[in-house]
């Protein structure tokens, strides 16, 4: 059998997992529950998706030549070591090590939005570009930025890390131990607990019916899917907290490209999901941001802002293209035997 790889995507609420094989044709996918925050039951429940998934490929570990691990947090990308992941409860974590010794094939860990950075650079998905950035938003927030080519890392290997950037400082508490962070405002788990603090409030809204069965969901309460389809169904309360992620969202972008001067910019995560509505309503805000500067109405402008759909794989796929020997400036930075 043509030696397969396998992507791996580890988010606040799931773990996806994708196999392919050496022509890049899907053999098998997995999707389940979230990682646990205690490290050895992680590694455990991770090698046990992976295994599943090789095995819905018809296959073994020994056909496997490597597999990517895209992670949220800090990550040495020499070693592989999780240094600190706030929404797993993870730290100083040696999970491409500990992980590659339980799978027996070398493992690859990168940051999970510059992961999908480079899969997005690599597969060119919304054409030819040097420079980007990919916007992560779910559970939490971050984003991975391609510079004329190449992964911008930064100094400490936390480029991108906006999530923790305060717009509100008195607003709610954030994971990271400030306030206002832009992910409380529009990451999942913020959108949820905003809900819930309204229902709470006693707030008229139909989102006091939901049970949260859905991702991000605050304790006994709806999700954030919950939240922006209630919002395409007129909900008052639901309209308000999507209308407030999205101009935070757009106040982000406007930013990014200001930072960066980048081509594209690509929002993806779980808030994919919601699709259209939402971008429309993140344009909207951010034509209301730029038009009364002619310099940030003309790079908008020139600036391809795109909603990455739940069915294009980006995470897991950006965790397979850590493996491609093409992509020098992830993979050889890293030690995977």
């Amino acid at each position: 059998m043509t030696h397969l790889r396998v992507g791996v995507d580890i988010g606040g609420s799931k773990i996806a997992v994708l196999v392919v094989d050496g022509s890049d044709a899907v053999r098998a996918r997995r999707l389940v529950a979230a990682a646990s925050s205690e490290p050895d039951e992680a590694i455990a429940q991770i090698g046990a998706v992976v295994r599943d998934a090789v095995a819905e490929a018809g296959a073994t570990m020994a056909d496997v030549s490597a597999v990517g691990v895209a992670v949220p947090g800090r990550v040495e990308t020499a070693s592989g070591d999780v240094t600190f992941a706030v929404n797993l409860g993870w730290q100083h974590l040696p999970l491409g090590r500990r992980l590659g010794a339980a799978l027996g094939v070398p493992c690859v860990v990168e940051n999970d939005v510059r992961a999908a950075a480079v899969g997005l650079h690599r597969s060119q998905t919304f054409g030819p570009t040097d420079d980007l950035v990919f916007l992560g938003i779910g559970t939490g927030i971050s984003a991975g930025v391609i510079l004329n080519g190449r992964l911008h890392r930064g100094v400490r290997g936390l480029a991108g890390e906006i999530g923790h950037v305060v717009l509100d400082p008195d607003g709610a508490a954030c994971a990271c131990g400030l306030h206002g962070c832009f992910e409380t405002i529009a990451g999942g788990a913020g959108i949820a607990r905003a809900a819930r603090t309204a229902i709470d409030a006693r707030e008229a809204t139909s989102l006091s019916d939901r049970d949260g069965t859905g991702d991000d969901r605050a304790s006994d309460g709806p999700s954030a899917a919950d939240v922006f389809s209630a919002a395409e169904t007129g909900d008052p309360l639901a309209r308000r907290l999507v209308d407030t992620a999205a101009a935070a969202i757009a106040r982000m972008v406007h930013e990014l490209v200001l930072a960066y001067d980048v081509e594209l910019v690509v929002i993806g995560g779980g808030i994919s999901r919601a699709g259209a509505p939402l971008l429309d309503r993140i344009r909207t805000r951010l034509e209301r941001i730029v038009a009364p500067s002619a310099l940030a109405t003309e790079l908008l402008s020139e600036t391809d802002l795109r909603l990455a759909g739940p069915d294009h794989d980006i995470g897991t796929r950006g965790a397979i293209a850590l493996l491609d020997p093409v992509a020098k400036e992830v993979v050889a930075r890293q030690a995977v035997g």
